[in-house]
């Protein structure tokens, strides 16, 4: 199997619709009738969570009169949040399937089809025509991609002269406190090395210069993510673990794989780290 047939067979779970409508039932969601909020904490699959997000689409500045593009767009939720918050419409490409159907599924009940669609694809060849989107984002996708000069030069070329990319990936920092550099396995994006593809800032800034970007901006997150990361413990042990948890993604070694990663960023070893850049 390649590298790409991997990622998405690590991410597909053959029944995630229905583990997800089941899981938002038990919370006391109405499936039929859902609003945006009522997935927080699931589909916005990165650290930092909604608040990143947030914090990300006020950054881009992007308009009701644009169309943007949301590479490894997941379950939908950053396209989501993009179209309900500023309007824009909003196409998503991702390499996993079922994400596809379930974020069109999600998206259909929160009456947000006519604004967000999604297509299945690789960010390694983009499905579009040059120049056909006024701005781009990337969520926490990065991570999963060792070609990352190509995968700049292809959302370069679907984006207009002028249009803002926001990158929004875990970044490797440096070694940890005792010395140790490498990552702990599993983590929510990989289960191995393999296809597990972390990258200090200097190569995105680097990869972005080559595909014909220019940095506008670059900030951490590390400390968004780690209060967040706190609160939600703290309300899981007064509250208990809710339905709509990480386990819906990630299944019953959920706590593992976010363990890992919060370790290694309490650690220093990594970071999500925000980039914002213009296309030539």
């Amino acid at each position: 199997m390649d590298i790409e047939g991997a990622v998405a067979s690590h991410y597909t779970q053959g029944s995630l619709e229905r583990t997800l409508f089941s899981a938002l039932e038990a919370a006391g969601k109405d499936p039929d009738r859902l609003v945006t909020g009522d997935l927080a904490g699931i589909d916005e699959f990165h650290l930092g969570w909604a608040a990143a997000t947030e914090e990300l689409a006020e950054d881009l500045g992007f308009t009701h009169a644009m169309h943007v593009l949301d590479v490894g767009s997941g379950i939908g939720g950053p396209a989501r949040h993009l179209a309900e918050a500023l309007g824009c419409s909003v196409t998503g490409i991702d390499l996993t399937a079922e994400f596809v159907a379930v974020a069109e599924a999600v998206t259909r009940r929160c009456h947000l089809s006519g604004r967000v669609s999604f297509v299945q694809g690789s960010a390694l060849a983009l499905p579009f025509e040059a120049a056909s989107f006024d701005g781009a984002t990337l969520f926490h996708v990065g991570m999963n991609i060792a070609d990352k000069d190509t995968l700049f030069r292809e959302i370069r070329r679907v984006l207009k002269p002028g249009a803002r990319f926001g990158v929004y990936d875990i970044m490797h920092q440096g070694q940890t406190h005792n010395g140790l550099g490498e990552l702990p396995f599993p983590m929510p994006w990989a289960m191995s090395s393999a296809t597990s593809f972390v990258e200090p800032p200097s190569r995105y800034r680097q990869a972005l210069a080559q595909a014909g970007f220019s940095l506008e901006l670059e900030r951490s997150h590390r400390d968004l993510a780690l209060r967040l990361g706190r609160e939600m413990r703290e309300k899981v042990a007064r509250d208990g673990p809710s339905p709509l948890g990480p386990q819906v993604l990630m299944g019953a070694n959920a706590p593992l794989r976010i363990g890992n990663v919060m370790s290694a960023l309490a650690d220093g070893l990594i970071a999500p780290i925000e980039m914002i850049a213009r296309a030539a």
